[in-house]
């Protein structure tokens, strides 16, 4: 992992290029091994993006399989793939775009009781999922091990982006920001549906973010909303909840 071979040098010579990375970021990606939670219509732009950058290990899990439904915003898949588990699809994909990186598959969904088996050596991991059992059982874990956590969410025309260091003691959970309720959110994109490029918009950055934190650009919270049909972007400060049932 201390050196890249010649295909890997002209394959990412535009990121050696520039000063932000160069031989030397290019190797910490080479090294990294990222998780995805989910692997739809935020998690294809994510992945395809971070196989594509040559982020060392990718770890998909997803218990899905590709539905119809699902091509008018998950751009891993073809109407080929239709019925295939789509960690199988898209090892497949992600593999034809690059064979340089190693894939890691789980078709299964992620829990409270499996999150350590299945995240244990990851060194960020990406929250692409669409519900919030899964997002809470993901935040549990990264603070329990201290493992930096990028969530992503998009509903209608409006998306969030959080970012969130948890190797630092003083950085808010998930759970800081959205504390868990016993009463379950009675809309989603199976009935209020979701506008296709958003997807791609909140999983590109949160591809980018994850870029940020590997290459050491960043390691400031981020909290961001995003409104697709005016492009408008509102950052917010947040804060650790000393009372955060997950954290504190």
């Amino acid at each position: 992992m201390n050196e890249l071979s010649d295909k890997e040098m002209l394959r990412y010579s535009r990121h050696i290029l520039l000063k932000e990375v160069g031989l030397a970021g290019q190797l910490k990606l080479k090294s990294a091994s990222v998780a995805v939670v989910g692997a739809g219509g935020l998690g294809s732009p994510a992945l395809l993006y971070l196989a594509a950058a040559g982020i060392g290990k990718l770890i998909l899990i997803d218990d899905d399989a590709v539905e119809l439904s699902n091509l008018q915003r998950q751009v891993l898949y073809k109407v080929n793939h239709l019925g295939q588990k789509k960690v199988v699809a898209a090892g497949k994909v992600l593999a034809s775009l690059n064979n340089q990186i190693t894939i890691i598959t789980h078709a299964e969904k992620l829990t409270q009781d499996n999150s350590a088996a299945l995240l244990n050596n990851a060194d960020i991991v990406l929250d692409c999922s669409d519900n919030f059992t899964t997002r809470y059982s993901v935040n549990r874990f990264c603070v329990q091990h201290k493992t930096p956590l990028i969530s992503g969410a998009a509903l209608a025309t409006k998306g969030q982006l959080i970012s969130l260091d948890l190797r630092n003691a003083n950085s808010p959970c998930y759970g800081c920001i959205f504390p868990q309720s016993d009463i379950a959110p009675l809309i989603n994109c199976d009935n209020a549906g979701v506008i296709s490029p958003l997807l791609g918009i909140i999983g590109s950055m949160q591809a980018q973010l994850t870029l940020n934190m590997l290459l050491s650009h960043s390691s400031d919270c981020v909290f961001m909303s995003i409104n697709a049909l005016t492009l408008q972007q509102q950052q917010f400060k947040v804060v650790k909840d000393i009372d955060c049932k997950e954290c504190r």
